[in-house]
């Protein structure tokens, strides 16, 4: 690719106050199709580049007032002139330090007289070279950018794949579990009613004739039969509670996934939180290393929330399981989780995940929400989780989510979603 730019299109500002040099340098360089800018000192150049920036500027080293050093130190300390390229322009019998020009940022030195062909080509030369940084500079923005979309498009993929293998999953589990289950459950109502049936007639004959044969009286002292009798009216009614948690498990399953609500639609966000608090249930147990984890609830009167119930339960997944999975780290002797919520005000409100671990450190902190950036060992995660919260809070629902923490303090997400949702 070419860099080669029609000179008339750049402007040279020349800072020299001797009258004598501008005219030679002003018409050397009109001459050539430049536009040129004069200025008689230091105070007026940088006067000038506060509303026009050059192209490229031809510096005096030796000027009253402050002098060419000085000027050049302050064009390069100002963000908006300091990739402009400075010439310091000296006189052959002048003693200057060419080192501490260059070192406050000057790119060449030109001598006086001027040498007309040498002054033209080392313009021209740097010129291109400025045009070349500029369209480098702009090809690796123009890659970023490319980067960071090939990234959330990966992110839009992977939580795609990942909601449906959820749904296919839970349509697995409510095929499969949901029918025996209900089966066994309408049955357990006639078990309930037949073995009362028959325990009120074993207690009938017991009182007619309560002084059986020897071999009867063995055989119910065998079996214990009031505790059998006892007994057994409790087991029916621990299985009827058996199997209706398991049809609540497979209800909040349904639920969490809400593969009959891909749209967006009002919904009770504690309802959804409660579901995911369910699944997670077995993990919040006592284990070898890490005893159970209390729930802390202080929820606040909220309206119900316009959003997409299955991304936002996977949200409420993602950030509670990365706050167990910190508490098992930290092994302290009391882990909470601490869940509240709150109407910020009539349009907002307010989701707050704590735990009392062993915090986040600064460091890490700043690129929680990075794709593929985690902290876990090979095969534990894919650093997908809270990128991927935080694409569908703050692109899908136009929310906020951050994270408070300090490497000792215990993490706090907080998670703020408009109660009307705006596409």
């Amino acid at each position: 690719m070419s860099v080669d730019v029609p000179a008339q299109e750049n402007t040279i500002l020349v800072v020299d106050d001797t009258p004598t040099n501008l005219q030679v340098l002003f018409d050397l360089l009109s001459e050539h199709g430049y536009r040129v800018a004069i200025a008689k000192n230091g105070e007026s150049a940088l006067q000038r580049l506060q509303t026009s920036q050059p192209s490229l500027i031809l510096l005096d080293v030796m000027m009253p007032g402050i002098d060419g050093f000085e000027t050049c130190k302050r064009i390069k300390a100002n963000p908006a002139t300091c990739d402009i390229p400075v010439f310091f322009m000296t006189a052959l019998s002048d003693s200057v330090d060419k080192v501490k020009g260059l070192s406050l940022g000057a790119v060449d030195y030109i001598t006086k007289p001027i040498q007309h062909e040498e002054v033209l080509a080392r313009i021209r030369v740097h010129l291109q070279l400025r045009k070349a940084n500029r369209i480098m500079e702009q090809r690796t923005e123009e890659l970023k950018q490319a980067l960071e979309n090939l990234q959330q498009a990966q992110l839009h993929l992977i939580q795609g794949e990942k909601m449906s293998a959820l749904g296919q999953l839970v349509a697995g589990i409510a095929h499969e579990i949901n029918n025996p289950v209900n089966f066994i459950h309408g049955n357990l109502t006639y078990v309930k009613e037949y073995t009362q049936d028959l325990l009120e007639f074993v207690q009938l004959y017991q009182k007619h004739y309560p002084n059986p044969v020897d071999e009867i009286q063995k055989r119910a002292k065998a079996l214990d039969l009031e505790f059998l009798q006892a007994d057994l009216i409790k087991m029916l009614n621990s299985m009827e509670i058996g199997s209706d948690r398991i049809r609540d498990l497979v209800l909040s399953l349904r639920n969490f996934s809400r593969l009959d609500e891909a749209e967006c639609k009002a919904v009770d966000i504690h309802v959804g939180i409660e579901n995911t608090l369910l699944i997670l249930q077995h993990r919040l147990k006592a284990k070898s290393k890490c005893p159970t984890i209390e729930i802390i609830k202080d929820y606040g009167k909220l309206p119900e929330i316009e959003c997409y119930p299955s991304q936002l339960n996977q949200v409420f997944m993602n950030i509670l399981s990365n706050a167990i999975d910190a508490l098992e780290e930290s092994a302290i002797t009391s882990p909470t989780i601490t869940i509240r919520t709150a109407a910020i005000d009539t349009n907002w409100v307010t989701i707050c995940i704590a735990d009392n671990g062993g915090g986040i450190p600064e460091s890490i902190r700043s690129k929680l929400f990075d794709p593929f950036f985690t902290t876990k060992p090979i095969g534990k995660g894919t650093g997908l989780g809270l990128s991927i919260s935080y694409q569908i809070i703050t692109e899908k629902h136009r929310g906020k989510i951050e994270c408070h923490s300090g490497a000792t303090l215990g993490s706090e997400f907080v998670v703020e979603l408009p109660v009307q949702y705006s596409s």
